[in-house]
């Protein structure tokens, strides 16, 4: 019996994991790309060039390490190792970070390389236990029978970790903006899982040692990119994934931004405000992992897009007058956040399942790493640069007293240029039709006459 198959007949251990690595690992990404710009914000600068860099810098780290860490882990079998000590590091830096807030502002280059460094650190570590570490066990353990189920908690785990990130973060930022109460917890809430792990995870989930030469030469190999593109509909997903969160990291980076300090929400409430339609936009997982078990992956993700862009369109007219923010209820940005939110976890959901079942089965840590080249570095490089140009040209402005630098508030404008990049995912989708057809066609002809469905 193979690894993998033992893996995903362990049960309750096995989902155990799952959920608790997943969550996580989603609940400190959330806190690094919501709760580390509005830190930015309030404790050092409205400067959309600061988050700009944090994002790229991040970006270039994780894909880094998710290709290094992932490639190591292919030699070794061993997932245990990169998952363990990557959540602990992890917790640790992300304490680290919130140190930066104890520069002085008037050292404005220095405390905002300090942030960017701060960040890319934190994002290095996060990616070798969560991205190359996890995720890369998550495709090990995943069946015909179980990748809907997988693909759904892989799926609802970021609304989730959104939802908690956002209403807990709130809560411990509160009112007096106590960021480093945030870190402090957050990171030993990281760190718990890591040790967790240590124990939970054994042999069982480590795979058969994969090795093609040397270390370097195995880990420059997957940038000869020939494999992979002769995989045309993994192409075609890949490319989807990465126009649509280009335009998701146009808004999304400078959402909380938005509601702080553009409609005069308070930390508390924003997490509130956010986290109720989300959880309601998370039910959807059920049916779409439905639909994912019928192999309807394209047709999701085009419904899925189509949603999202209506959800933009919905709260790209609100205006700071036409907002009370003494009251948490507005049916405007509730109703917004909600269809943005289906969008978001159909595409999500759908993308991860889909992108999995077509990895080479002897390169899965590696392909993760394509993985991350399209789902983090490219969409956060073109999404922070064009969403700084549009927060630049078309927010609200003003100088900073103490650093006499001119500050800038997002406003409706970062969901309109969102949807427009994201309408573009489209392309790749419709393009992917054919090459899913055939290939569901070619696999259904190699099952048993009774199993053909």
């Amino acid at each position: 019996m193979k690894k993998t198959e033992k893996a995903a007949r362990t049960g309750f251990r096995t989902w155990l994991l799952i959920w608790g690595l997943g969550l996580a690992g989603q609940i400190c990404w959330n806190m690094e790309n919501q709760w580390f710009n509005t830190f930015v914000y309030a404790k050092i600068g409205k400067d959309p060039s600061i988050i700009t860099g944090m994002l790229i810098c991040s970006a270039a780290a994780t894909t880094f390490a998710t290709f290094f860490f992932g490639t190591w882990a292919d030699r070794t079998g061993k997932r245990r190792t990169f998952i363990s000590w990557g959540y602990i590091l992890w917790g640790i830096f992300t304490i680290a970070f919130g140190l930066t807030q104890f520069i002085s502002r008037e050292m404005y280059l220095l405390v905002a390389v300090s942030v960017v460094l701060a960040d890319t650190v934190m994002s290095f570590f996060g990616s070798m236990g969560n991205d190359a570490g996890f995720n890369t066990w998550t495709n090990d353990i995943m069946t015909d029978t179980n990748r809907g189920g997988v693909g759904a908690a892989l799926a609802t785990q970021p609304v989730l970790g959104t939802i908690l990130g956002t209403v807990v973060g709130g809560f411990l930022v509160g009112s007096d903006d106590n960021y480093m109460r945030l870190f402090i917890v957050m990171g030993v809430f990281v760190i718990v899982f890591g040790f967790i792990s240590m124990f939970a995870l054994n042999k069982r989930d480590d795979v058969t040692p994969h090795k093609e030469g040397g270390f370097w030469r195995q880990f420059v190999s997957v940038f000869n990119f020939k494999r992979f593109f002769r995989l045309k509909e993994l192409v075609l997903v890949h490319v989807a994934v990465s126009i649509f969160f280009i335009g998701f990291n146009v808004y999304f980076a400078y959402i909380g931004n938005y509601l702080l300090h553009y409609l005069k929400y308070t930390a508390d409430q924003m997490g509130i405000i956010e986290a109720v339609p989300l959880v309601l936009a998370m039910l959807t997982a059920i049916p779409i992992g439905v639909l994912i078990n019928k192999n309807k992956h394209p047709y999701i993700a085009i419904a899925a897009v189509a949603v999202n862009i209506i959800g933009l369109f919905i709260l790209y007219p609100l205006r700071p007058d036409a907002v009370d923010p003494d009251s948490l209820f507005n049916l405007q940005i509730w109703l917004g956040i909600f269809v943005v939110g289906v969008g978001y976890v159909g595409i999500l959901q759908t993308t991860k399942v889909w992108a999995k079942q077509l990895y080479p089965r002897d390169a899965k840590g590696q392909f993760e790493g394509i993985w991350i080249l399209f789902f983090v570095l490219i969409p956060m490089i073109g999404g922070s640069l064009i969403g700084e140009t549009v927060v630049k040209s078309s927010g609200e402005t003003f100088v900073d007293e103490l650093s006499g630098k001119l500050q800038y508030i997002p406003n409706g404008n970062i969901f309109l240029f969102g949807a427009i990049v994201t309408v573009l995912s489209l392309i790749p989708i419709v393009l992917s039709i054919r090459y899913h057809r055939a290939r569901v066609l070619e696999e259904k002809a190699q099952l048993p006459v009774e199993d053909r469905r």
